[in-house]
C-alpha cells in the first residue's frame, strides 16, 4: 500500500502553485479598471481624482444625467449604436460566410491570390482611408444624401466594405473543417449550390458565425474616429462619438457621467457575449487545424 507523501510546499509552488499567483495577478489588473469605472460612474463628484477610494459614494445621479439632457441624446445614441451594430454584424457575416464557402468550396482561377490579397488588404487599417472616404461620402451627398455625409447608412457601408479580409480567412479555415463529403451526398439528391450553403453549411458552421458577428458587432459599435467624420447630426451619432462630447469640452468635462456612459455601453457587448460564449471557443479554435 503506497503511503501518502507529506504536504511539500516548496514542490507544490514549483508545480502549480506559481500558475495560482500568475492567474490572480491577471485577474486582479483586469478587474480593477471595470471596478475603478464603475466606482467613478457612482461617484457624482465629476472628477476621476475623487473616485480613488473605491465606492467611497453611491449615488446613481449621474445615471439619471444621461437620460435627463436634450442636448446629449444619450438614449437616442445608445439605439443608433445597437441598430449599427446589428446590420454590420449580420452583414458581415452574410458576407464573409458566401466568400468563404466559395474559396472553401470552388476551385477557380485566382483563388489563392484572392486569399492573400484579402489578408494583406487587412495590414493597413481602414482609418488610414478617413480622407478619401469623407471626400467620397461628401461627392455621393450631392447626388444621393441618403448615403452621404451624415447618413447612418453610408457609415454601414463603409463597415461593410472592411468586411472581407480576416473574418473571411477566418470562416475560410472553419468551412475547410467541414467534410466535403455532405456537398456531393446533397449534390446527388439535385441539390445546388446556394441550397447547400444555406440549408446544409449555414447549420454546420454556426459556432464561425456567431464568433465573426460578435467581433463586428463590438468593433462597430465601439469604432470612433470614422463614424465621427461620418456621422455630422448630433441625433444620428453613436455612443462612441456622443459620449465623447461629455469630456471634449475645455470647461466642463464630466468624467462622471462619461464613465455612466460606459458601463451602459457595454451591457449590451457583455449579454451578447454570454450569449454566445458556448460558440467563442469552438469558434476560435476549430478553424485552425487546417
Amino acid at each position: 500500500m503506497n503511503r501518502k507523501r507529506p504536504f511539500n510546499f516548496v514542490r507544490w509552488f514549483a508545480d502549480t502553485g506559481w500558475r495560482h499567483l500568475v492567474g490572480i495577478a491577471l485577474v486582479v489588473v483586469a478587474v480593477f479598471p471595470l471596478l475603478y469605472v464603475l466606482s467613478a460612474s457612482l461617484n457624482p463628484g465629476g472628477s476621476l481624482v475623487g473616485s480613488n477610494a473605491l465606492f467611497s459614494t453611491i449615488d446613481p445621479q449621474n445615471y439619471v444625467a444621461l437620460f435627463t439632457n436634450p442636448d446629449q441624446p444619450f438614449a437616442l445614441w445608445f439605439l443608433n449604436s445597437m441598430v449599427i451594430g446589428a446590420v454590420t454584424g449580420v452583414c458581415t457575416v452574410f458576407l464573409g460566410a458566401m466568400a468563404a464557402y466559395a474559396f472553401s468550396r470552388m476551385r477557380f482561377r485566382g483563388r489563392r491570390i484572392g486569399l492573400l490579397s484579402l489578408m494583406l488588404i487587412q495590414m493597413f487599417p481602414q482609418f488610414l482611408a478617413v480622407v478619401a472616404i469623407f471626400l467620397l461620402l461628401s461627392a455621393i451627398s450631392d447626388v444621393f444624401p441618403a448615403l452621404g455625409l451624415g447618413s447612418q447608412l453610408g457609415l454601414i457601408l463603409v463597415y461593410l466594405g472592411g468586411a472581407l479580409g480576416v473574418n473571411t480567412y477566418l470562416m475560410y479555415g472553419f468551412f475547410n473543417t467541414v467534410p466535403v463529403s455532405i456537398d456531393e451526398a446533397a449534390k446527388l439528391d439535385g441539390a445546388s449550390h446556394a441550397q447547400i450553403f444555406f440549408s446544409i453549411i449555414l447549420r454546420l458552421v454556426a459556432p464561425i458565425l456567431a464568433v465573426v458577428g460578435l467581433l463586428s458587432f463590438i468593433a462597430s459599435t465601439g469604432e470612433y474616429v470614422i463614424a465621427s467624420v461620418v456621422l455630422t447630426d448630433p441625433s444620428s451619432q453613436t455612443l462612441a462619438v456622443g459620449l465623447y462630447t461629455f469630456v471634449s469640452q475645455q470647461f466642463s468635462n464630466n468624467w462622471s457621467i462619461f464613465a455612466a456612459g460606459a458601463v451602459l455601453a457595454a451591457l449590451p457587448v457583455v449579454a451578447l457575449f454570454l450569449a454566445l460564449q458556448k460558440y467563442i471557443v469552438g469558434g476560435l479554435t476549430a478553424g485552425s487545424v487546417k
